[in-house]
């Protein structure tokens, strides 16, 4: 596909280099040559120097031969004019991303009379990911995700004590239609190989037919695992804790906000109903104790500061609060995440990209796709012909280690893979990937080139 992307900063390079897993052609316009400079040295793209809100600059690129524009500039009202020019110079599909609220709040009005297909807001994105795991508990519904005959769950290991210390090749031994998929662990989701080992606190994802899985689901499921969820801190409000503390003090949560700029403050005061808005340093330890932050159920860090979300989930972990969750958006600090023990760190790039990507690929291949924690996804796909992952051994895939093969439905037949399984033209495969490794992905779902 022909696609364009405007503006080059961090959301727009990480998609171009995902889009170019899938083989599709790719043009990013900016107004900041050295930015595109830099992007042309490391990625097979077409760049163009100018101003998209620009008519001519729009028709000079030949937008009306381009299946989807995607506006990501660091202002909303040029996205959205971006988008609603391209759509009417004949561009298949836009994409706008609109970060306001007081857009957000009038969305359906500005998309039917703009004309814009889509809308991504990655600080809305990341806020229901916090919220559904702080009040929800379960990233899947209920704890189970069912697709035809094949079934996932999401369950604590201390509801299934005898998987302690077991390693992969253990579990497949005592659960032989069975396949943990994923684990998260001190905040982080990872994917298991054959001699990871099940630590006590680990919550597993595990896959395999539905019946076996609905009988084990009736074992380890806790009922009622839903929030008392009583006090919450968020730091940061930004755009990220506006939308959090809007949602949490809805359902019924007593929110406080801790935000170090005082125009800031007098803007969350009078736009949030039942929040408590601070105004303050969140470093300073005197301040957070005077507003009890270790009598809180929850404690969220969201400034623009990675190192200081980090350094902060660190301080309330230690202090014993139940769930801390971080918003990260460096990707060299995924590691250091998992040591620290915090219970969630979400990245919101990772995820607005999934989203983008997603829709972007339509139903053309991807039946299904689903967030897990919010850094992992799990995707039902068609095998289709000429796909790089077709009549290809697993073991001989080369498949990155974030990526997956879950099961695999072959007719009325559910195929849990060893390396020696082939997929087959017209199979419903299920993948697990992280979202840092979505661009692998890609490679592997586009088809073989072949050359006469």
């Amino acid at each position: 596909m022909n696609i364009a992307i405007v503006g080059a900063g961090k959301l727009g390079i990480k998609v171009a280099a995902a889009l170019l897993g899938g083989d599709h052609a790719i043009t990013i316009i900016d107004k900041d040559e050295t930015k595109l400079d830099k992007i042309s040295q490391h990625l097979d793209v077409m760049t163009v120097h100018g101003n998209a809100k620009q008519i001519d600059m729009l028709k000079k690129i030949g937008i009306e031969e381009f299946d989807f524009l995607l506006a990501v500039t660091g202002s909303d009202e040029k996205n959205i004019v971006i988008a609603s020019f391209a759509k009417k110079l004949g561009c298949s599909k836009v994409i706008a991303r609109v970060r306001d609220p007081e857009h957000m709040n009038q969305i359906d009005f500005i998309k039917a009379n703009m004309n814009i297909d889509h809308v991504v807001n990655p600080d809305l994105a990341i806020t229901l990911e916090i919220y559904k795991y702080l009040v929800e508990k379960y990233t899947l519904n209920n704890g189970i995700f069912s697709s035809g005959k094949v079934s996932l769950i999401q369950f604590s290991v201390k509801r299934a004590k005898y998987l302690i210390g077991l390693s992969m090749f253990d579990v497949r031994t005592l659960l032989p239609n069975m396949l943990v998929v994923a684990i998260s662990r001190n905040g982080k989701i990872i994917i298991p190989h054959g001699n990871t080992i099940i630590d006590a606190g680990d919550t597993l994802y595990l896959i395999g037919e539905k019946t076996e899985i609905l009988e084990l689901h009736r074992k380890v499921h806790e009922k009622g695992k839903y929030t008392n969820l009583q006090k919450v801190m968020i730091i940061g409000g930004g755009k990220t804790g506006f939308y959090l503390a809007g949602k949490l003090a809805e359902f019924g949560a007593a929110v406080k906000v801790v935000e170090i700029s005082k125009e800031r403050c007098y803007y969350l005061s009078t736009h949030l109903d039942n929040v408590m808005v601070l105004h303050g340093d969140a470093t300073d330890s005197n301040l957070l104790e005077e507003e009890n932050i270790d009598e809180m159920d929850a404690f969220v860090t969201a400034t623009g500061y990675d190192e200081e979300n980090l350094l902060l989930a660190l301080m309330a972990k230690q202090r014993g609060i139940e769930d801390v969750i971080s918003k990260v958006s460096r990707q060299s600090y995924k590691d250091l995440v998992e040591k620290m023990g915090i219970d969630m760190a979400l990245n919101p790039l990772d995820i607005i990209a999934s989203t983008i990507l997603r829709y972007i690929q339509g139903s053309k291949r991807i039946i299904s796709s689903l967030l897990i924690q919010g850094q992992a996804e799990i995707m039902e796909i068609i095998a289709v012909p000429g796909m790089k992952l077709v009549d290809i051994p697993l073991k001989d895939l080369d498949l990155p280690e974030g990526v997956l093969i879950a099961a695999i439905h072959r007719g009325q037949q559910v195929i849990i893979p060893s390396g020696n399984t082939k997929i087959l033209e017209d199979d419903k495969v299920i993948i697990f990937c992280l979202l840092t490794d979505i661009a692998e992905l890609e490679k592997l779902l586009r088809k073989k080139r072949h050359f006469l």
